[in-house]
């Protein structure tokens, strides 16, 4: 049996710092001290505050590690500062493959993306920009090539693009493998124990491998997508089942329509200047027997919905299939639908962190209609259960940003965007515990975190979560991220 007792620690509910004991992957006792067992490791905390670590509810596991090496385009503000990033890369550009970019953001931009202008500057390299939002990207002529594209002009957009989003950076599995876990580590020094990973790929059999491997740091639930649903079935998980190690059986995922930034949020109203609502993707007719067939082989579902028109048709499938589970997103509700997803008893999972970068386009192509956009508060008050996540790498894998922007709904320095919408910090931590109490309890598993502060209290300065130093982190009683100064 291995045990470790950390020493002084506080914790919620509990006036003065104490002891808390864990064995075999469990937290085993509480007290304000604690006898060491035999052969027990001692961890001074020094008054550090020990709690639940947190979850991130929505990840793109591979394709997060893989945009930590890919060019940088967030900071471009048009198609021409794209195109010269892309001029100063490329002479330094891998050999023999795409030169991949990640992160641009067009839908406030003064000038279109045309492939002819990524030709002018790539010529016979293939050149392959994924947008922040996932939900599109911009290729050179030998970028399509590439990718087995059809010739575009512009953008390859959702159904176009979705399908492709795997295979830009074709590096050996072992070689991804060991990129995803230095970015699950990365998000352990930030507190995380968990994630639950969207990638579009063959999850159970991709995180069997890791697992089997030992790369899997914190704990994963793998979500399967259609195209490998019979898999699932065929070995009758259900969500929440083990699957290996640290690794459970996921939600089905499944993208109802698109995204803000790219223009195809199915939307009640049309995007100003246009008659276009957006992309339906999956209508109701389709979505309803595919979520009734999940249901009946005990899978949740995690149905992406953007626009308020997506979330109807969400609710609508949920509602007539009884089926569990999440609405992805929720950028945009209607007021009757917030009442009813929380009647359902669906759970909001969210990504606030998008609301910093999205405000202003949310502005132009959602006007009159923010007031309802990213809808938290609203949410929170009609009694809907929140999770919260980072879409990563549409955001950072980084729990402390999420929180930080659901409760002070802007970027540090910013003035709060619609402040109604707000949670408070206690909420808005919960909602990142995967159910679990924010209070620690005989029991529960040691899946833990020391931080520098209790969170709450460092919550009431606008973007100072961002930084609460985490020295340590614990998933099943082992470290998995531990700070030199800790103990």
């Amino acid at each position: 049996m291995t045990s470790l007792v950390l020493r002084r620690v506080r914790r919620a509910g509990v006036d003065e710092p104490g002891d808390v004991l864990v064995r075999d992957g469990l937290v085993r006792a509480l007290a304000p001290s604690l006898a060491v067992p035999t052969g027990a490791e001692v961890v001074d905390c020094a008054g550090r505050f020990v709690m639940p670590g947190l979850w991130d509810q929505h990840v793109h596991a591979t394709q997060w590690a893989m945009s930590r090496r890919r060019l940088d385009l967030s900071r471009a503000s048009s198609a021409a500062q794209v195109v010269a990033l892309v001029a100063a890369a490329l002479p330094h550009a891998r050999a023999g493959t795409p030169l991949v970019g990640h992160g641009f953001r067009d839908g406030l931009w003064p000038d279109e993306p045309l492939v002819a202008d990524l030709d002018a500057v790539a010529g016979d390299v293939p050149v392959v920009l994924v947008s922040g939002d996932l939900h599109c990207a911009w290729a050179s002529t030998a970028g399509l090539r590439f990718l087995g594209a059809r010739p575009v002009p512009g953008l390859l957009r959702e159904g176009d693009w979705l399908p492709l989003q795997g295979g830009i950076d074709r590096w050996p599995d072992d070689a991804v493998d060991g990129m995803v876990e230095d970015a699950l580590l990365a998000a352990a020094a930030r507190g995380v124990v968990g994630v639950v990973d969207f990638e579009i790929a063959d999850n159970l059999a991709v995180w069997r491998r890791r697992s089997a491997a030992g790369r899997v740091p914190v704990r994963v639930r793998a979500g399967v997508w259609q195209a490998y649903l019979d898999r699932v079935l065929h070995d009758e998980l259900h969500t929440g089942d083990h699957v290996h190690g640290l690794v459970t059986q996921g939600p089905l995922k499944i993208i109802v329509d698109g995204s803000l930034n790219t223009r195809t949020a199915w939307c009640d109203d049309p995007y100003p200047g246009t008659a276009d609502r957006g992309v339906l993707s999956v209508p109701g007719p389709t979505l309803e027997p595919l979520l009734a067939h999940a249901h009946a082989h005990g899978l949740r579902a995690a149905l992406h919905a953007i626009g308020d028109a997506a979330a109807r048709v969400v609710l609508d499938a949920f509602e007539v299939t009884g089926a569990r589970g999440s609405v992805e997103h929720a950028q945009l509700l209607s007021v009757a639908d917030v009442a009813r997803l929380a009647r359902l008893g669906l759970v909001a999972s969210v990504q606030p962190a998008h609301l910093v970068d999205d405000r202003s386009v949310a502005e132009q192509h959602w006007a009159g209609r923010t007031d309802r956009a990213f809808p938290y508060g609203a949410l929170h008050r009609a009694g809907a259960r929140l999770a919260l996540g980072s879409d990563a790498p549409v955001a950072p894998l980084d729990p402390w940003l999420a929180i930080d922007a659901a409760v002070h709904r802007g970027a540090p320095g910013d003035d709060a965007w619609h402040p109604e919408q707000a949670l408070p910090a206690a909420v808005a931590l919960d909602a990142s515990l995967d159910g679990q109490p924010r209070g620690l309890r005989v029991g529960m598993p040691a899946d833990l975190v020391v931080l520098d502060d209790d969170p709450v209290a460092v919550a009431a300065t606008p973007g100072a979560l961002r930084s609460l130093g985490v020295s340590g982190t614990l998933v099943a009683g082992a470290w998995v991220h531990r700070d030199p100064s800790l103990g």
